[in-house]
């Protein structure tokens, strides 16, 4: 059996531009004095990262290494959640998601697609480049406006926009196979893939892909009140990083799944600090220890209540406080009778 590590944190929602958090070497030590032990870094964020430079330059990476180990850390991931997102765009979130992308590409989707697209390609060899094995990025998404079917959906439509997503992706997933590197899909509303059944429709479309994989994260789960602990049972041999998020559905007369265009904080599902919302966090790091998940539990912070300050605090000892040390002997073995061969077929009567 293996244990997991951690804690560790993405760096995602507490980069900005205010010391310590402006810098990789600021955020690392102020992560580092919470107990954090490893870092998720996002790789968009010229403050702290140069994807670039990382996949064309070992020593950069060795640079970047150092300068967390001083800190006591290391680097549990690289993220192209927002990359990724831009691998497959419906037209419909165009403007949205030109924000995502250099002002060079914005109004071209043909431009920004193979931006997106090389910078998935440059996170293979970072990636490598820094010896990590998983990386976690966005699916993007072509179905997602028409999740729910009304009006009815056209024949094969569904099947197309997952065919179109696995054309796209399987280059990517065939440079990170030659890295030796897991893609970890984060399952997200939003993305084509945001459930069991998402991923699998795409694992047809590429083939059954090894590299293609799952970053667990059950706050999404929640919020579309799925049993995120079958899914564990279901899933786990394609599970290769983990997002440590909590969240809470609180349905009324009112509103339900779908959220009445409310904001974060009116809605029924909404992310929570850890300890606050509704995840059964021991049944998770229980059955991850069960189906040997040796990656990091990672802290991503999300809430519309609580500072993220206070949140990132907290989460460093909620994770500590779940982690499981997995036993290397049964707990009944003081009760072991010794038995051979020979005294189980005398046993058995066969003997």
């Amino acid at each position: 059996m293996k244990s997991l590590k951690g804690p560790g944190l993405f760096l995602a929602q507490f980069v900005g531009d205010e010391a310590p958090f402006n810098s990789l070497d600021g955020i690392a030590k102020w992560a580092a004095d919470l107990g954090y032990k490893a870092l998720q870094v996002p790789t968009l964020d010229p403050r702290l990262f140069d994807l670039k430079k990382a996949a064309e330059s070992k020593s950069y990476c060795a640079e970047i290494a150092g300068k967390l180990a001083d800190h006591g850390l290391v680097i549990s991931e690289l993220s192209t959640h927002l990359q990724g997102q831009l691998v497959a765009v419906h037209p419909a979130y165009d403007d949205l998601f030109d924000g995502f992308a250099p002002s060079a590409v914005h109004g071209n989707r043909k431009a920004r697609q193979e931006w997106a697209i090389e910078q998935m390609m440059l996170a293979a060899k970072a990636s490598a480049n820094f010896g990590l094995t998983g990386h976690a990025s966005f699916s993007g998404a072509l179905a997602w406006p028409y999740f729910y079917p009304w009006p009815q959906r056209p024949q094969g439509l569904v099947e197309e926009a997952f065919a179109e997503l696995g054309r796209l992706w399987r280059p990517i997933l065939d440079a990170f196979d030659a890295a030796g590197v897991d893609v970890c899909y984060e399952l997200h509303p939003g993305e084509d893939l945001h459930d069991g059944a998402t991923f699998e429709r795409f694992l047809d479309a590429v083939d059954g892909h090894s590299r293609a994989n799952i970053l667990y994260d059950p706050s999404h789960m929640i919020l579309q009140q799925l049993d995120y602990l079958r899914f564990i049972d279901i899933y786990h041999d394609r599970i290769r990083a983990f997002h440590v998020k909590d969240a809470e559905y609180n349905s009324d007369g009112k509103s339900g799944v779908y959220g009445s265009y409310h904001s974060w904080l009116e809605r029924p599902g909404r992310f929570r600090s850890l300890g606050d919302g509704q995840v059964d966090f021991g049944g998770i790091f229980s059955k991850l220890s069960q189906y040997d998940f040796d990656g990091w539990a990672v802290l991503e912070w999300e809430d519309c209540l609580k500072c993220s300050e206070d949140g990132a605090r907290e989460g460093a000892i909620f994770i500590k406080d779940h982690m499981i040390r997995v036993t290397d002997k049964a707990f009944d073995d003081f009760a072991d009778s010794g038995a051979d061969s020979e005294t189980n077929r005398r046993l058995l009567g066969l003997s």
